[in-house]
This record gives structure tokens, sequence and C-alpha cells, in this order.
């Protein structure tokens, strides 16, 4: 078992003893439909972004009435109140409700928020480009199931916005290793990253740097022929960059008159 999956699990345990408290003396004697009644007040309680209250509702549903049809709906919202307290713990927590609703409801019509859900509970997660990326990759990952499962989801376009701003991350990571390489004029290692970053990402959106600062580790190696199309490709894809006007200025110097 994972160092993770044993926190999850941690967690789950505490805030199964601390729900103890919140028991059925929440619904009115001779309630008709107290799944209904508990679900309702739920919404509302998540509605006014009362995190704990919602969750202990829709705990209610979830773990005393397995036959009610508000059971997976009430499932999806304990996941919401978790990623609305938006903590590193109730983000594992989130993430851990959506997959089990995944496992117990594959086939639900709400099984895309599920998986969408997840994904965005690690993207909270996501670090800045210049540290540890793991929480990055699994939104990667999660939201690549998300959109192969679910392609024609109301959440596509939202999910497809989120994955690409993931792969820039991503992709932004590795161009500042480069970055650093070229800095210390370790060119061969810069011009092998930033390749490596053009090959994983060719849509990253910030490939303007990693065409300039790959064309300028070529020049820096005599490599200038190898050089020239970075500049030029730079020139054509972007109206808009730091480095046009460098750019310009390279192609005067080594393109053939």
């Amino acid at each position: 078992m994972t160092r993770s999956a044993m926190t999850v699990l941690a967690i789950v345990a505490a805030v199964g003893l601390a729900g103890c408290a919140a028991n059925r003396s929440q619904i009115p004697a001779g309630t008709a439909e107290a799944d209904k009644f508990l679900f309702d007040r739920g919404q509302e309680e998540l509605q006014a972004r009362k995190w704990l209250p919602a969750r202990q509702y829709f705990r209610q549903i979830v773990d005393n009435y397995p036959q009610s049809p508000f059971r997976p709906d009430a499932k999806l919202a304990v996941g919401d109140t978790y990623i609305g307290e938006d903590t590193t713990e109730s983000l594992l927590l989130g993430i851990n409700e959506f997959r089990e609703f995944l496992t117990f409801y594959p086939t639900n019509a709400r099984a895309d928020y599920a998986q969408f859900r997840l994904a965005y509970a690690y993207s909270e997660q996501m670090l800045a480009a210049d540290r540890d990326q793991t929480a990055t990759r699994d939104v990667i990952k999660e939201l690549q199931v998300f959109i192969d499962r679910y392609p024609n989801s109301s959440l596509a376009p939202e999910g497809r916005t989120l994955l690409r701003n993931a792969q820039d991350r991503l992709s932004e990571a590795s161009y500042l290793v480069g970055r650093h390489y070229f800095r210390l004029k370790y060119y061969r290692g810069a011009i092998d990253r930033f390749r490596d970053v053009l090959t994983a990402d060719p849509d990253y959106t910030g490939r303007d740097a990693v065409y300039f600062h790959l064309a300028e580790s070529l020049r820096l190696t005599d490599k200038n022929a190898e050089a020239l199309p970075y500049y030029e490709r730079l020139l054509k894809e972007f109206e808009q960059s730091e480095h046009l006007e460098e750019a310009r200025k390279r192609i005067a110097e080594l393109k053939p008159q």
C-alpha cells in the first residue's frame, strides 16, 4: 500500500469517527421521505458553502439509505464538499469519494462528472513549474481518462482547457530545466531538454521561448543551419513574444543573402 493510500485511509477513519455525531436526530419526526429531506437540506448547505453541515446531511444518505435514488448524487456531493474546503487533506478525501463513486456506479449518468472532479481535485494540488510536478502528472492522467471515456460530456470543453493548463505547467517545468542548463552554458543538455519539450508537447503555449533558446543553444555550438528554422518558426507561429526582435536579428545574421 502506498503512503498516499495509507494517508487517505487514516483521514477517512478519522472523519468517520467525527461523523458519528451527525445522526438521524436531524430528521423531524414523521418525515415521509427522509432521504429527500436530507438531500434537500444538504443542497441548501452546499449552496451556502457550509461544507461540514452539507456533508453531514449527504453522508447520512450514503451510509443509511443504500436503496435511495439520491444516494449517487449524495456521494458526489460529499466529494464536492471536500473540494470546497480546499485543504491538502480534504482534497485527498474528495479524490477518494470520486474514485469510490466510479467503482460503485461506473455506468451512472454522472460518471463523467465524477471523473472530471477527481481530476480537478488533483489540479488544485498542482505546484509552480519550478517545484515537484507529481500532482500535475496526476491531473494529466485523469483528464486523459476523462476525455477518452466521455468525449461528448458537457464538461469536455472545460476538461480540455484544464488539460492544456496542466500540460503547459509540465512543459514549463521541463523548459526551466533546459533554461538552467543554457545559463550554465551546458548547451548539449539544454538542446536535449528543449527538443524533449517540443516532442512531448508540440502545442505547448510557451514554446516561443523553447524555440528561441533551442535556436540560441544550437547557434552557440556552431550549428547555425539547425538553429535557423527555430528562429523562423518563432516568427511564423507567434505574433507576440518577447523574443521576436532578437529572433529577427538572428535570422538576418544567419540567413544566406
